[in-house]
Formats: structure tokens, sequence, C-alpha cells
């Protein structure tokens, strides 16, 4: 992938430039769009129906509901990006696939980049209210480091989506429903303590729940991550890129008789 470096970063470039071309307020979308989530999302359930964040285990003071649901959505939004793209990324360009020779894993690279720079918008925004309201932790340092094994995760998904899109077309129509159970499925709107301790494990098992409960302890505990559980979660996320693209270079072989 280094060496399609420059082809990589024209696609990111494109994508991103693509997605706010024409608007009148731009790359301010990227700002305003979960500013807009995190306020109806916040009427619903802390004004109608009242719910509250926990005091930690450590008897961490509690911190504003609203700002707890920030992270699960920035998160979120980064999975359901990826998730409802993917499918389509080598269906809709048929050209790279029967015209030329084209290393068609960028375009999932480009799909997970341009995902993650949205999140990334966001998560500048909830640094500020981080910095205001908890001020700011030695942990966040850590944040980056949290955030890379779900990045490879979803980059594998991606790959996988990818080529299985190619023969099965109800997969797009399939991950939107995933995608709309994984939000409730996943500790976007409750914390993972909420959730009975005998399902807890199963629930670990979802990358998007550990990078959720890990972040929200780094933002707002000042608790570091634990290193041993993030080496194996790097370890796993490594791997299911390794078979996912096994996978994709597999099924690579029939796209152009498909499409």
């Amino acid at each position: 992938m280094f060496a399609h470096r420059y082809l990589l970063w024209q696609f990111i470039k494109r994508d991103i430039a693509t997605r706010y071309r024409g608007s009148m307020l731009g790359i301010g979308w990227a700002l305003l769009s979960p500013l807009l989530m995190l306020g109806v999302f916040t009427l619903v359930f802390h004004g109608m129906f009242e719910l509250r964040w926990p005091v930690s285990a450590a008897g961490v003071a509690q911190v504003d509901f609203a700002l707890q649901v920030f992270v699960g959505l920035l998160l979120f939004s980064f999975f359901a990006e990826v998730s409802s793209r993917s499918p389509l990324l080598v269906v809709g360009q048929p050209n790279l696939v029967t015209k030329v020779v084209f290393p068609l894993p960028v375009l999932s690279v480009a799909a997970v980049c341009s995902a993650g720079f949205q999140m990334l918008m966001g998560a500048l925004l909830l640094l500020l209210f981080a910095a205001i309201l908890v001020a700011p932790q030695p942990s966040w340092l850590a944040l980056p480091f949290i955030l890379l094994p779900l990045f490879l995760f979803l980059l594998a998904f991606s790959w996988f989506l990818a080529a299985l899109g190619v023969y099965l077309r109800d997969v797009s129509q399939m991950m939107a429903m995933f995608t709309t159970l994984m939000m409730f499925l996943s500790p976007v709107f409750y914390p993972l303590s909420n959730v009975p301790e005998r399902w807890q494990p199963l629930y670990l098992l979802n990358p998007l729940t550990r990078a959720l409960t890990d972040t929200r302890a780094a933002l707002f505990e000042g608790a570091w991550p634990s290193w041993g559980v993030w080496l194996g979660s790097m370890l796993a996320a490594v791997v299911c890129c390794g078979l996912a693209w096994a996978w994709f270079a597999r099924l690579r072989k029939g796209f152009a008789d498909v499409l």
C-alpha cells in the first residue's frame, strides 16, 4: 500500500472535496452534523426519558450526558459510514476493474481515511468541550492508540464488504439494517456497566465497544487503557486485515466477469 501512497492521497482528497463541494457551509458540515445529531439524541434520551450517566466505579463525578453521547455518536458514525459505503466501492467504479490495472484495495483505505477525517473534525470539537468542562488529562495522549485497532478492524471490514458486494448486491441493504442494530447493541447511549455482566464479554467482542469504553475513560476519568488488552486488540485487528486482504484478493479474480 505504501507504493500507492500518492494515488491513495489523491483519492482521499477527492473524496473529502466531493463530499462538501457546492454546499454553502462546506467543511463546516463536518462539525454541524455531529452537533445536530447530538442535540436530537440528547433531547430524546436526556430530556424526555431523563436518562443520566452513572458515576464511575472509581467515584469520578458524572460528566454531562451530552458529552458522553457525543463520544458514542462520533465513533458510531465512523463505523456507520464505512459500513454503508463499502459494499458499493468496487461496484460503483466498474471502469477501474475492467479497463485498467488498478490497486482496488486502495478504494477501501481511502473510504476509511475519509470517514476518519469526518470523525477527526468532530473529535476536535469534543476535545474543546472536554477541555472546558473536565480539563485536559495526560491520558488524552493515548487516544490515537485507542482508536488505531478500530481503524484496522474497519479497514478489514471494508475489504470484506467491498469484495462481497460485487457478487451479492443485497449486502448494501443488509448493512443498513445491521448498522441500525449495532447502534443499540453497542454502548453508544449507555455505558458498558449498564449491560448485565454475563453479556459484557460478548459485547467486548465488538471492536466498537472497546473503543468507546476506553475513549470515555481516557477523556473523562483520566484512565489509561490496559496495554495488554490493547496489544491483544491490535494483534486481532492485524489478523483480520490479513484475512480480509486474502479474501479480497481471492474474489477479485472474478470481478471483471461479474461487472
